[in-house]
């Protein structure tokens, strides 16, 4: 929901500061931005602390931000608190080796769709923060979702555990787990990932603004055909992972 604010935020956004195309599009991309490059340090850390901690201190970071960004004017103040609250989307390197780790390899796939299925939160954020601006303009979005990060973040850390099994041993090397990298497999997955899952971020950003502009709908519209592309992939990512040819691995 969070990394996905900006799809429904931006189009009043792009109004109020008069932004063409091409910052509108720089405005959207700049989470994405730092959720993707966020994530291999993010990966590191949770292997050498675990999930519980990591997780904990990355939603704490973006409280602040989410709730600043409903008093930002500038379009520099945008695209800076952006890059911060972007960190949300590096979530998913720390919570799919921390959540497949409790499983036996025949359950990790599962598991790990079952966490990924959060992605939804990308339909549910054209659901909930239409209605908000509707009703009470933009600003009342950020404010709501930072509420619900922070009280997501108190239950997470109440009812979460933390295994210390599950971690690299402490003699382990920051060069050691960049090792994966010289594997020609793993760069070619990375490769198949950022096409399919980025052409999937990048339409359920879009989406919503061409509805607007294209069709001249209003936005509660617009996010409900967009969430009609955005649910799917999230729900079914937990069949994807129980499915008999998943090997369970984590990467």
């Amino acid at each position: 929901m969070v990394w996905m604010m900006f799809a429904v935020i931006g189009i009043p956004i792009k109004t109020t500061l008069n932004l063409n195309a091409t910052q509108f599009g720089l405005l959207t991309a700049t989470p994405v931005l730092t959720g993707a490059l966020s994530r291999v340090p993010l990966g590191i850390w949770t292997d050498r602390y675990g999930g519980r901690i990591v997780m904990t201190v990355l939603m704490g970071v973006t409280v602040p931000a989410i709730w600043l960004m409903a008093y930002a004017t500038e379009y520099w103040h945008f695209l800076t608190i952006g890059l911060v609250v972007g960190l949300a989307g590096g979530s998913f390197s720390v919570g799919t080796p921390y959540v497949a780790r409790w499983f036996s390899k025949k359950r990790q796939g599962f598991a790990m769709g079952i966490f990924g299925a959060g992605n939804s939160g990308a339909a549910v954020n054209k659901f909930i923060a239409p209605a908000l601006v509707v009703a009470f303009g933009w600003t009342m979005v950020p404010h709501v979702y930072a509420a619900i990060m922070l009280v997501t973040l108190i239950v997470f850390w109440l009812f979460s555990a933390s295994d210390p099994s599950h971690r690299v041993p402490n003699q382990t090397k920051f060069s050691d787990q960049l090792r994966a990298l010289k594997d020609p497999k793993v760069i070619k997955l990375c490769q198949y990932y950022s096409i399919v899952f980025g052409g999937y971020v990048a339409l359920s950003l879009w989406m919503v603004q061409y509805y607007v502009g294209e069709y001249d709908l209003d936005i509660r519209t617009a996010a409900l055909l967009a969430a009609c592309f955005s649910l799917p992939g999230g729900v079914l990512r937990a069949v994807g992972g129980g499915c008999p040819t998943s090997t369970g691995h984590t990467a």
